[in-house]
């Protein structure tokens, strides 16, 4: 959880330090706003990230004597964010994305050496304070609400990026999204991953801001997949998903509500899948070390009859990896979750967490999937419902604007059903340390 000392924004490109073009000219505030032109009107702005993190895992896929793994897990990015005049931007960033010490291969989500994270060119159509119209082409990351759909995936080394067109409307009371993208192949190597010339994500995202800090989000997401797989099978699969966010988030009582249905074909076949979300949450501010208890439950939907053609295995899409935990075994498909969790501001740098997760599939015609949404093991053959439950304990200890450490601990529990698919079970295991220095 960051701590308020932390300013950077999770999409780095929506940080503005036009502020710092009348401060004193330390050389933090140079690369922060470098002028180009003497009146200012063309300037540079540069950031970057240095994140290491070691992982140690026991048994992380439950089985017995699997044994122990670790993995070094590196990731290194530079940017650069060039304003000419008050209309025009072009926005562009390197990321590197490094994993060793692992006995297995590294995974998309590991490695990736060196890649264009972010390339675009922006214009403001209308430049009003009241409101303002934009146009953005190029490759660039996005994220919506809270990631259970669309998120950068930052707890992964590699980040999630698309390739595509978007339009932005704000004003101060409404903002709307409309985009076309295509999610690019990622790859290891360097300068390898390959574009997809076919769009496979688009859609609106609406946020509607109410009184009394409430809010509003309406949104509509279309995504292609040639090769889907789920329980069902493998098929061409065309989704549509209609959803509505409603959730504030401010001091004392926070609340988000969040449902979605989708529908269209995965082959022949039809698609109706949901999910509903309730979270909600109580920050003590006058209690020492300002408890936070929060709830939260989720019904994700699975296929109902295996076989016949038809879906119901709700899609994430592409959804925020670390939402069961920060290293996650399940996906947020044929789902029904109990999280509840405790956060506790020790001191102003200093904050602790723990979480209790427990496990059950909604269908038992449907399997596992894993956190990115991808299918993982079949799950028909088995009756039991209960999978497991995750016990979490984290700290986040933020040394001063620039700097963070993370660290944790994960034991996940196995209930009944993985017992029926892992004969040789056993209860898995996970730890981890992060450094992390931005600027």
């Amino acid at each position: 959880m960051p701590l308020q000392a932390q300013s950077f924004k999770l999409l780095r490109y929506n940080e503005d330090y036009s502020s710092l073009k009348d401060s004193s000219k330390s050389l933090y505030n140079k690369l922060k706003f470098l002028p180009v032109t003497t009146d200012n009107s063309i300037h540079l702005s540069f950031g970057g990230e240095i994140r290491n993190e070691f992982g140690g895992k026991i048994d992380e896929d439950w089985i017995k004597d699997q044994g122990y793994n670790y993995s070094i897990l590196q990731r290194y990015s530079l940017h650069a964010d060039l304003h000419a005049g008050s209309r025009f931007r072009l926005f562009a960033q390197l990321n590197s994305a490094l994993e060793s010490g692992s006995k297995y291969r590294p995974g998309p989500t590991d490695e990736d050496k060196l890649n264009v994270q972010n390339l675009f060119g922006e214009y403001k159509i209308l430049k009003d304070p009241e409101h303002q119209l934009s146009f953005r082409l190029g490759r660039q990351e996005i994220n919506y609400g809270s990631g259970r759909l669309i998120s950068v995936r930052d707890g992964n080394t590699t980040r999630q990026y698309f390739t595509g067109a978007k339009l932005l409307y704000t004003t101060p009371y409404f903002a709307l999204d409309a985009f076309v993208m295509a999610a690019d192949e990622i790859n290891f190597g360097v300068f390898d991953n390959r574009t997809n010339r076919q769009a496979n994500l688009w859609g609106t995202y609406s946020n509607i801001k109410l009184k009394k800090a409430r809010n509003l989000d309406l949104y509509y997401l279309g995504t292609r997949r040639d090769n889907a797989e789920f329980e069902e099978g493998r098929e061409r699969e065309i989704r549509h998903t209609l959803a509505a966010r409603y959730w504030k988030n401010s001091e004392g009582f926070t609340y988000n509500l969040e449902a979605a249905y989708q529908f269209g074909k995965f082959g022949e076949g039809n698609i109706s899948a949901w999910t509903t979300a309730i979270e909600l949450g109580y920050t003590f501010d006058d209690v020492k070390f300002k408890p936070s208890i929060n709830l939260r439950n989720d019904y994700i939907s699975g296929d109902k009859h295996n076989g016949d053609g038809k879906l119901q295995t709700f899609n994430p899409l592409y959804p925020k990896g670390g939402y069961f935990g920060f290293n996650p075994l399940i996906g947020p498909s044929n789902l029904i979750d109990i999280h509840p969790y405790l956060i506790l501001a020790i001191t102003d740098r200093l904050s602790m967490q723990g979480d209790l997760v427990f496990n059950w599939r909604y269908s038992l015609q449907d399997g596992l999937y894993r956190p990115s949404g991808s299918f993982n093991t079949t799950g028909s053959g088995s009756g039991h419902r209960f999978i497991g439950t995750t016990y979490l304990l984290s700290a986040d200890f933020q040394f001063n604007k620039y700097l963070s450490l993370s660290c944790g601990g994960q034991y996940f529990k196995v209930g009944g059903f993985i017992k029926d698919i892992k004969p040789l079970w056993a209860n898995s295991k996970y730890f981890n340390a992060q450094l992390s220095f931005k600027f």
